[in-house]
């Protein structure tokens, strides 16, 4: 059926005459007629009479009218709807993240975002797999935020920061009170570390291969809060990513000290699917993280 007759009859019904609607929509009067005619016969059985010079809802054309005004009701909300997803400022943005970056990155980035872009809403999913945020790429996520790299080819990989690594020790152990420290001076020490998936893993392997010794693996953890929570418990300690608000910081169970090796940083990266069409609203908060990473994330 055609949407514009349905509204046509919506009208009639609602005691507009068929000249009025016929001036409102700027068509022909006989136009409107023939249309209304053409509905009754889908319909099966008239859905208007005429009472003098107006017509009238019929039995079966009030039982129909009750059901198009929630159909047409919802088509409008429908459309409304695509629309708010299609404005740039005020669409839904789908975004999955390390668990780890959610205690700062993340949050940081999306409250900038939405100091310029107040009226768009988020869809958030953290990820304690190194993987899984792969397939929500393939299903509703619009990005990832991330320190793995796409193995698929159809993904593209940005880079968004550089975060320093730091030793974390717990709050008694010997290197505690240092201002600095190579990873080689825990070389006796129990490490815990992340799954072999996470780069955090790889990158913590190529710092002690390159300081000579390979790190006793005492506890693995799920990711870098469950890591901390170890060391913290006094069980190890462990090669982990760091803001420099959390180095200044002197805990009681815990200590994070920068490290000065060469190549300790932890690359976290942007991805997103080049084979998803994205909404306005997602291409927008790219442009932003990647904009923020030039004037804020340095």
């Amino acid at each position: 059926m055609d949407t514009e007759t349905l509204r046509w009859f919506q009208q009639v019904a609602d005691g507009e005459t068929v000249t009025d609607v016929a001036a409102l929509h700027a068509v022909s009067q006989p136009g409107v007629s023939r249309a209304l005619v053409r509905l009754e016969r889908e319909i099966g059985t008239p859905l208007l009479a005429k009472s003098g010079r107006v017509l009238r809802l019929t039995e079966a054309g009030a039982v129909f009218k009750a059901h198009l005004d929630a159909a047409l009701h919802s088509l409008d909300d429908g459309l409304a709807a695509v629309g708010e997803l299609l404005d740039p400022e005020t669409g839904t943005v789908s975004v999955v993240f390390d668990t780890s970056l959610g205690l700062w990155l993340v949050p940081g980035l999306i409250a900038g975002f939405r100091r310029a872009y107040p009226r768009v809403r988020f869809r958030l999913a953290q990820t304690h797999d190194a993987h899984s945020w792969d397939d929500a790429l393939e299903g509703p996520m619009d990005v990832a935020i991330t320190s793995q790299r796409p193995l698929d080819p159809a993904m593209t990989w940005q880079h968004v920061v550089s975060l320093p690594l730091a030793l974390a020790v717990w709050g008694n152990h010997r290197l505690a009170d240092r201002e600095q420290v190579s990873v080689a001076e825990a070389a006796e020490d129990g490490f815990v570390m992340v799954g072999r998936d996470w780069a955090l893993h790889d990158v913590t392997m190529e710092l002690c291969r390159a300081a000579g010794f390979t790190p006793r693996v005492a506890f693995e953890g799920e990711d870098v809060p469950v890591v901390r929570g170890f060391v913290a418990a006094g069980l190890g300690v462990a090669v982990v990513p760091v803001t420099q608000a959390e180095t200044r910081q002197r805990r009681a169970s815990e200590r994070l000290i920068p490290l000065t090796d060469s190549g300790a940083l932890l690359e976290v990266g942007m991805v997103w699917s080049r084979e998803r069409r994205h909404l306005p609203s997602a291409n927008l908060f790219r442009r932003y993280v990647l904009d923020a990473r030039a004037h804020h994330l340095r």
